[in-house]
Formats: structure tokens, C-alpha cells, sequence
């Protein structure tokens, strides 16, 4: 592929939406994998093959730590990380996780989601207008994150800066790992790192109705989470569980804004909200590309990507898969069925995805 061709994709970040879809409509059509020679990546475009990329982690790896070099806060954050574990790691991990933040948790944040989100709108009365992103759509998943691990309100305001600066546009301009990458973090990591080593040592010695506590506590078949394995997991949980939510409610606003039809129906019944929402990750994904690294050659359509290359597998190109969506260009809140992959597929589906669903569900609810 060559620059031109590659067009609003590694090479123009400020691209408009426009110009990126039309893009991956071209590159489905002529070229659904391609091989980018400048980047050194391969693309996948279609519903189908991205599909099967997250379904086959033996095959397509979620491990990059070959690409990176040893960086000691880095490998301490991603320990725990489960996007970048493949099993039985992976597994482990996961199952501990999942045994402390279960969908009952998530559930009883409601009430707490309401009242946060309350004041935040609260703050804005008689304003002429509003910061949509600063002034909720930032703070919102932020606030509910930091109260879910019980951190304490005078510390919330280093999460965002941590958040701020580790998915900051300009650590974006690449998604490949690399030695300035890993050194760019790392720099922001060593001060979060020591931040939540000491709250969870804290939380050992002093446990509390909190996330943090329950995953101190969490124990299957005689296995628990070591204090840099919640490290990870807390990392991540701030970092994907804010910018994926942020951008969700976004969307939402900017979908509505731009089909009225769709905010009138919602606000005559807001029972439609879940559906709507998942056509909102559909029409706009949160996030563009899923990155994985082949473990062995492997054949995806006409091409033979070989081992040990870096795919970038367009989960926002799969969800406008004419193949897969009938009329996928058209925003209806009331799409049925609706296989969107944004909040992944396989064994990474977004442990996250109900909070997310929570926190924007009551946040547009009370916006309409």
C-alpha cells in the first residue's frame, strides 16, 4: 500500500470522519487486507476476517512485549493488563477480575452514577451553553471509576491527569509500540504505579466496600491477584473504561444532534436508549483499531501475512461492512440485529462494556 492509498489511515490522524470512511468503503472493496510497507502492518477491513482476528488468540497475539523494550514500569503495568495477555494467562487473569467486578457491582452503581451525573449537570445551570467533553463527558466516567476503586475525592484529580496524558491525541500518532512509546509512558506510569501499589497495601491492611478491596480478596482455586496484577487491571480500567466511555457519550450527542428524528423519538421514549446506544458503537466506534501480532503464518483472504507482524484488524471499517449490515451507512436506533464489534469479540470483550452501557445510558436519559 502506498501513501496515497493508505490515505486517512496511519498517515493523517486529523483526518474528518468523512474522508476515514470513505476510506475503509475503498479499501473493503479493492484491498480488504493490504499490506502497509511504510508502517510495517497489515490492515483488515472487512466484518468477517476482523471477526476472526479477535477470535483466535493462538493465532493473533495480544502480546507485544517483543515489540517494546524491558521498561520496569511498564512491564509492572502491563502485568495485570488483560488486553495484553493471551491465555492461559489471560484466563487467569480474567476469572480473578471477573470474580470482583461482577455485574452486580455494576449494578449498584446506578444510583451513585445518577447522583454524579446530577451534579455535574447541576454545575451547568444557566449556562448558555456547554464544554460537552470537559464539562461531563470527561468527568463523568473519571468520577465513577475513582469512586468505584474508593479513592479518595482530594486524589480523583491525578486520575484524569494520569488518563490526560497516557491517551493524550499526540501519544496517538502511532499504534505501534516502540522504544519512545514505551519511554513516554513509562514516565507517567512510575508515578500511577506507586500511587496504586500504596492504596492497594493499604487496602490489604485495611479493607473497605470497595473495587480495590474485592480484588485484594478475590481467590479461585487458590489463586489471588499479587499487588502488581491489580496494579494492571486499575491502569486499565482508568485508562479503557474512561476514553471508551468518554467517546461513547460523545457520539451519542453527536448522533442525536445530527439525526433529530432519532433524539425526538428517544426523548417520546426513552425505553429505546439501549438500542440506540448500541447503534451510536456501531455508527461511530469508540475505537477504530483493534492491534494483535500473528504467532504463525496465517492466510486471510488471498494474502499469507507471516509470523511476527503487527495486524491492525478496523473494528469502525467491520461495522460498516456492507457484507454484514444492511444499509450500513443509515443510522437507525432500532437496527436489529446489531453484531457491532466495538466493544471487541472473543476472549478480550470489554470486561468494562456494562459499565460504559451505566454510565451513558443515565447520562443521555437526563441530557433528553
Amino acid at each position: 500500500m502506498t501513501a496515497a492509498e493508505r490515505g486517512a489511515g496511519l498517515a493523517d490522524q486529523a483526518a474528518d470522519a468523512a474522508t476515514v470512511l470513505a476510506w475503509f468503503r475503498r479499501m473493503r472493496e479493492s484491498e480488504p487486507v493490504s499490506h502497509d510497507e511504510e508502517a510495517g502492518v497489515w490492515h483488515v477491513f472487512r466484518h468477517r476476517d476482523v471477526e476472526r482476528i479477535l477470535a483466535e488468540p493462538g493465532t493473533f497475539s495480544s502480546d507485544f512485549s517483543s515489540f517494546m523494550p524491558s521498561q520496569e514500569d511498564v512491564d509492572r503495568f502491563l502485568k495485570g493488563n488483560l488486553l495484553r495477555k493471551d491465555p492461559p494467562q489471560h484466563r487467569k487473569l480474567r476469572t480473578l477480575v471477573s470474580k470482583a467486578f461482577t455485574p452486580g457491582v455494576v449494578a449498584r452503581l446506578a444510583p451513585r452514577v445518577e447522583i454524579i451525573t446530577d451534579e455535574l449537570l447541576d454545575a451547568m445551570a444557566g449556562a448558555e451553553q456547554i464544554e460537552l467533553i470537559s464539562d461531563l463527558a470527561y468527568l463523568l466516567p473519571v468520577t465513577v471509576i475513582a469512586e468505584l476503586l474508593g479513592i479518595p475525592r482530594d486524589d480523583r484529580p491525578m486520575f484524569g491527569r494520569w488518563a490526560d496524558s497516557l491517551v493524550a491525541p499526540e501519544s496517538q500518532t502511532s499504534f505501534i509500540p516502540n522504544e519512545d512509546r514505551t519511554k513516554s509512558m513509562a514516565i507517567v506510569m512510575r508515578e500511577m504505579n506507586a500511587y496504586c501499589l500504596e492504596y492497594i497495601r493499604h487496602r490489604r491492611a485495611r479493607p473497605s466496600d470497595d473495587l480495590a478491596s474485592r480484588l485484594v480478596a478475590a481467590e479461585v482455586d487458590g489463586q489471588r491477584l499479587d499487588d502488581e496484577e491489580i496494579i494492571g487491571f486499575v491502569g486499565l480500567l482508568l485508562l479503557a473504561g474512561h476514553i471508551t466511555t468518554t467517546a461513547l457519550l460523545s457520539n451519542v450527542v453527536l448522533c442525536l444532534d445530527e439525526y433529530p428524528e432519532a433524539a425526538a423519538a428517544l426523548r417520546a421514549d426513552t425505553g429505546g436508549l439501549p438500542g440506540a446506544l448500541e447503534e451510536v458503537l456501531r455508527f461511530r466506534a469508540p475505537l477504530a483499531p483493534s492491534m494483535r501480532r500473528t504467532t504463525a503464518d496465517v492466510q486471510i483472504g488471498e494474502h499469507t501475512i507471516p509470523a511476527g507482524k503487527i495486524v491492525l484488524a478496523w473494528l469502525a471499517s467491520a461495522n460498516r461492512d456492507e457484507r454484514q449490515f444492511s444499509e450500513p451507512d443509515r443510522f437507525d436506533i432500532r437496527r436489529t440485529p446489531n453484531a457491532h464489534l466495538s466493544f471487541g469479540h472473543g476472549i478480550h470483550f470489554c470486561l468494562g462494556a456494562p459499565l460504559a452501557r451505566l454510565e451513558v445510558r443515565i447520562a443521555v436519559e437526563k441530557m433528553l
